[in-house]
């Protein structure tokens, strides 16, 4: 299997790190780290976790992160096929509350409109529209920037974010981080094995069991750190998938269901309206009206 880009910590004589990933997936771990990461995808496809949200990442997604927020971008699984030549490409910025140095943020009224989207961050924040391509822009450009420019490029970014009425939470505002570092490995296997295998038939018994747990205690336990059910969780990842099958004109409804990892035909439409609001057949028309 192709090794996926791991992160690393912020050097002791830097005051955040910037860089440029290329590699063929994105880290497929699921983690959490005690910095602010701001991200952009430029290259790739798949499905964002981060915290009780989840949803299809493509090109230009773009997004910021609180520390010890839990998040995943899981490519799809044609990035993981032996033979495969597609690659991802991103650019991540990671940094701690007190980059600017220590008893700054809240106690000066300079820093207040960046105290203030540092705390709105915590939920995690996506950013669209005209200032997603701005900052698209300007991440590019921080790039190369070294020294006081380069700190000053990312304070640019930050008013930009914090200014902007194109900029909505992710996660939902109940949302307890109820994770630990030491669960870091038992959580990513939960994950891996589901987008490996949501296409097959899955019981909570052997996803527990993987993880030596009971199916009850693993019931409660992915609870408290997910808001939601774990089968709530499979079938949102299965109606996920269903969601980038439906507009292409080679499956039909059915074939969608099976390839998505229902059983009956029935299930997933119902499924299906009650997570999309929509049956599959109007979500599959209202697509491709877009495009006439």
């Amino acid at each position: 299997m192709k090794k996926a880009f791991q992160k690393s910590r912020i050097p002791e004589q830097s005051a955040f790190v910037v860089k440029e990933l290329i590699a063929p997936t994105f880290d497929k771990n699921w983690h959490f780290h005690p910095e602010y990461q701001l991200f952009l995808v430029l290259e790739g496809k798949g499905t964002r976790f981060i915290g009780d949200d989840m949803r299809p990442f493509k090109p230009n997604d773009l997004v910021v992160t609180g520390p010890n927020l839990p998040h995943l971008w899981r490519n799809d699984q044609e990035y993981f096929e032996k033979e495969s030549k597609l690659k991802t490409r991103g650019i991540v910025v990671y940094f701690p509350e007190d980059f600017l140095g220590p008893k700054y943020l809240g106690e000066k009224e300079e820093y207040e409109e960046l105290h203030a989207l540092l705390k709105r961050a915590s939920l995690g924040l996506e950013i669209m529209g005209e200032t997603n391509e701005l900052i698209k822009m300007q991440l590019i450009n921080l790039v190369h920037k070294k020294g006081l420019e380069r700190i000053i490029g990312l304070l640019e970014i930050l008013l930009l974010i914090s200014r902007s009425n194109e900029v909505k939470p992710i996660v939902q505002a109940g949302y307890t981080n109820a994770n630990k570092e030491s669960e870091k490995d038992r959580m990513s296997r939960v994950y891996e094995f589901v987008m490996d295998q949501f296409q097959h038939d899955i019981k909570q018994e052997e996803v527990a069991a993987m993880i030596n747990m009971t199916s009850s205690s693993f019931s409660r336990y992915f609870k408290s750190r997910m808001n939601k059910s774990f089968s709530d969780f499979l079938s949102e990842v299965r109606i996920s998938h269903a969601c980038k099958l439906l507009p292409t004109e080679n499956l039909n409804i059915s074939e969608v269901s099976y390839e998505s990892g229902f059983n009956t035909l029935s299930n997933f439409n119902r499924q299906f309206k009650e997570r999309m609001g929509m049956t599959p057949k109007s979500y599959k028309k209202d697509f491709q009206k877009t495009f006439e």
